[in-house]
């Protein structure tokens, strides 16, 4: 399937293809392809073919097949285990729909599946022990990153056009990336996590998909996009749908650009650096205004112990959270030794060193914030990650080294996970390819609540350096 989501919507709405057609195909391409990528672990085959049967919503993706990530967007009566032995082994279901999900269907979308990934979403690889790898579809050998990783790898075979996706560190924008994908984190709580959560790990997950198109990726934020009576706080409403900003002229930005990982404790790696480089020509062709700038703040070490703070004790939450809904305390025989070590690391900070480090987050996102709003920039340029995608098994575990995984995580998470704790929108592009044919993905990060200006510029760039004719050694439509 070479279609984007939003021309398949197009063909149905025209009478030119039913939603029954779309889904027998992307049916037969899940079941060809996915033994090769482990993509889909939750397969809802019957379920779609009914929904694509039946009276669909009349929405702006009226009987496209989709696939929904197996961490949040729960979805009644369907499985949901977040890559746990444990939860998997009780066989828990859902028993309620997330707006999310809710929306999603009213979008028209026919929900073909649930995607693999890395337990509880931890780690930028798609290597669940309880589920097995995911295959990158430009490599079997290597990985489709993390945590959206079968969403993502099933998007870049062509099984479907577009899947749901979350972002707590870049678990949108590194998948899209290391898959050749469009990659939008919005704006924290732009979507909301209703009625099960109010902002995960104090803010910093966000909800949204990874996509072959930038248009597909604004008008699913529009599907899904607002608050809910009793969210905590939301984003501020767009001036207009997103799709409409889709081709719209930009203007003359100014542009910071910024190779050198936050605090220079490493290397980028050559390619990741010229695919940065490489955007800021284009970008300098198309009338922009770019140069070498970033946020001092990002440089300050505290930013990366003060995320670190947050995200084990999170771990901690995640494990009573599960624990509460299987009916048993969880024990480091049930998750795997990474998660495992992060929780207890979590659980050796106490309250009041969770609330220090929210209200020092919040200060530094209001120094990084000046940058945009004071220092006069549009957007930052970085890549995406500091590394092309890696082999499978790279991030395993040796018994005396449990966190191993988490230090192997952070060249791919270093340009990414700051924006997590700003809550500021950034999308990953796919707009570099290595000499060995890997993708590499190019991130643009623009200040809090303008989405519109990185639909335009990411519209303007789709056009100047297209991808929408590049696909994957292992993709449906390969001879």
């Amino acid at each position: 399937m070479t279609m984007d989501a939003t021309e398949q919507a197009r063909l149905v709405r025209d009478g030119e293809v039913s939603p029954a057609e779309l889904v027998d195909e992307a049916i037969e391409r899940l079941e060809r392809l996915n033994p090769q990528l482990n993509a889909v672990i939750h397969p809802l085959l019957d379920e779609a073919r009914d929904a694509a049967a039946g009276e669909l919503p009349d929405g702006p993706f009226r009987g496209v097949p989709f696939l929904v990530k197996d961490l949040s967007c729960y979805m009644k009566g369907v499985p949901v285990h977040e890559g746990m032995r444990a939860v998997r082994d009780a066989g828990y279901v859902a028993d309620h729909d997330m707006v999310i999900a809710e929306r999603l269907r009213k979008a028209g979308f026919v929900i073909l599946g649930r995607t693999n990934v890395p337990e509880l979403g931890i780690l930028p690889t798609t290597e669940p022990v309880a589920y097995g790898p995911t295959h990158n579809p430009w490599d079997l050998e290597r990985s489709p990153g993390g945590s959206s990783g079968g969403s993502a790898a099933a998007v870049a075979a062509g099984i479907v056009a577009a899947a749901h996706a979350n972002d707590g560190g870049g678990s949108i924008r590194i998948p899209a990336s290391h898959c050749g994908l469009v990659g939008l984190k919005p704006s924290r709580a732009r979507v909301s996590l209703a009625p099960d959560f109010g902002d995960v790990m104090a803010g910093l997950v966000i909800e949204l998909a990874v996509t072959r198109s930038v248009r597909d990726a604004a008008a699913i934020l529009d599907a899904i996009q607002g608050p809910v009576p009793g969210d905590p706080y939301a984003a501020p409403p767009p001036d207009r749908p997103y799709v409409e900003e889709v081709g719209a002229d930009p203007g003359r930005l100014r542009i910071g650009v910024m190779t050198t990982p936050p605090g220079g404790q490493f290397e980028t790696h050559p390619e990741c650096v010229e695919a940065a480089r490489n955007a800021a020509a284009a970008l300098e062709e198309l009338g922009h205004h770019v140069e070498e700038s970033h946020p001092a703040e990002m440089d300050v070490p505290e930013l990366i112990t003060n995320f670190i703070v947050r995200w084990t004790t999170a771990q901690d939450w995640n494990l009573k959270y599960w624990g509460i809904a299987i009916g048993r305390e969880l024990g480091p025989d049930d998750v795997e030794p990474c998660t495992w070590a992060l929780a207890e690391q979590g659980r050796s900070h106490t309250g009041g060193d969770l609330l220090r480090a929210i209200e020092e987050a919040q200060g530094a996102s209001r120094r990084i914030a000046a940058w945009w709003a004071e220092d006069g920039f549009d957007l930052l340029l970085t890549p995406t990650c500091a590394e092309p995608p890696p082999r499978l098994g790279e991030f395993d575990a040796p018994p005396e080294h449990p966190l191993a995984p988490l230090l192997r995580a952070i060249p791919f998470g270093t340009f990414t996970a700051g924006f997590n704790t700003t809550g500021q929108p950034a999308i990953s592009l796919p707009l570099h390819v290595t000499a060995d044919g890997l993708p590499v993905g190019v991130q643009l990060v623009a200040a809090f609540g303008r989405e519109d200006v990185l639909v335009r510029i990411a519209t303007q760039l789709e056009e100047a350096r297209p991808w929408a004719g590049r696909f994957a050694p292992v993709h449906a439509d390969a001879a």
